[in-house]
């Protein structure tokens, strides 16, 4: 039974990934015709996009009394960003010149964003208090993006928000928002099933939950950052990259945390396991950071050293 559960979990993160990509393509085709472009459409919409499976995680793990694994999936799929996904989609596609200066204090806000629920995780729990501030940190790293998309294409008074809905609801967009529904639904049944199988393997492997999250969840539901990654790299698209993980970042640990907290209160009960976690997206993060800025740069070798962190962390937590 063991066995069959290990196998359902990648089976539904297959579907979870071939639906999140379906909706990251009609996204963008929806942002396409909306005319916003660049970082803002990688960081928001492309990033909420692949983050998807996350939140439903989150939401289906919080509504059947077990939010310890959208906890753990949200910290171990930013870990999961960070080296296989940034580092496995530069080992395999190549080399990508990151020349862009600002994307240094953008991964810097983004780092305060994913570190927010350990700030908030020091009483050992998540209260709904909590969970509010967490979604409001997101809409105003979010609004600063807008705010930001507003100098550059020097929009009109009425403000990027409301020249945004405009251009949505005068576009022909009915096929792209059928698509969204469709794989929203998908997500969703396949972020339902992943938490009861993810449950029986806890049981199954005597491991805690948050394990389970940080890591056969956590990697399923990071594969469709991966597979924009690897495509950004392909084609050379800076903003794509950094714009993706980012925003991916950011909603793990903001967004997604808040809405499961929200739904159910959050208490540590293995904060051993989450402190080790946390410590080790602290490590990363700076290695990450240090690569940026050095070269401008992030290339295979760099991508080796992600993915060799990633597996020490893999050892230590499952060796204590």
């Amino acid at each position: 039974m063991l066995y069959l559960s290990i196998a359902g979990i990648i089976i539904f993160s297959l579907v979870l990934i071939k639906a999140a990509g379906i909706l990251a393509v009609h996204l963008k085709a929806l942002a396409i015709k909306t005319h916003l472009g660049g970082f803002f459409i990688s960081a928001f919409i492309i990033g909420l996009a692949t983050s998807l499976p996350e939140l439903f995680v989150g939401i289906t793990s919080a509504l059947n009394g077990v939010p310890n694994i959208s906890l753990g999936n949200a910290i171990g799929s930013n870990i999961a960003n960070m080296t296989l996904v940034a580092g496995g989609a530069a080992l395999l596609a190549g080399n990508l010149k990151i020349r862009n200066h600002s994307y240094a204090s953008d991964l810097l806000h983004a780092f305060i964003a994913g570190m927010a629920p350990l700030y908030l995780l020091m009483d050992n729990s998540l209260s709904r208090v909590d969970a509010l501030i967490l979604i409001a940190l997101y809409f105003f790293y979010n609004y600063a993006i807008l705010k930001k998309r507003n100098k550059e294409a020097h929009e009109d008074k009425s403000g990027v928000i409301s020249t945004l809905f405009r251009r949505i609801t005068h576009s022909n967009s009915r096929k792209d928002f059928m698509y969204i529904f469709l794989s929203i639904a998908a997500i969703l049944f396949s972020a339902d099933m992943i938490v009861r199988i993810g449950m029986d393997v806890a049981v199954g492997l005597n491991i805690s939950v948050l394990l389970v999250g940080l890591f056969f969840v956590a990697i399923g539901t990071s594969l469709p950052e991966f597979v924009v990654e690897f495509q950004a790299i392909r084609k050379q698209d800076a903003p794509l990259y950094m714009g993706n993980l980012l925003g991916s970042i950011v909603a793990n640990g903001t967004l997604i945390v808040g809405i499961t907290a929200l739904i159910s209160p959050i208490h540590i009960q293995a904060f051993n396991d989450y402190l080790v976690a946390t410590l080790a997206f602290l490590v990363i993060f700076f290695v990450f950071y240090f690569f940026i800025r050095t070269k401008e740069m992030i290339n295979r070798f760099e991508g080796f050293v992600l993915i060799s962190i990633y597996a020490v962390f893999v050892l230590i937590e499952f060796l204590r």
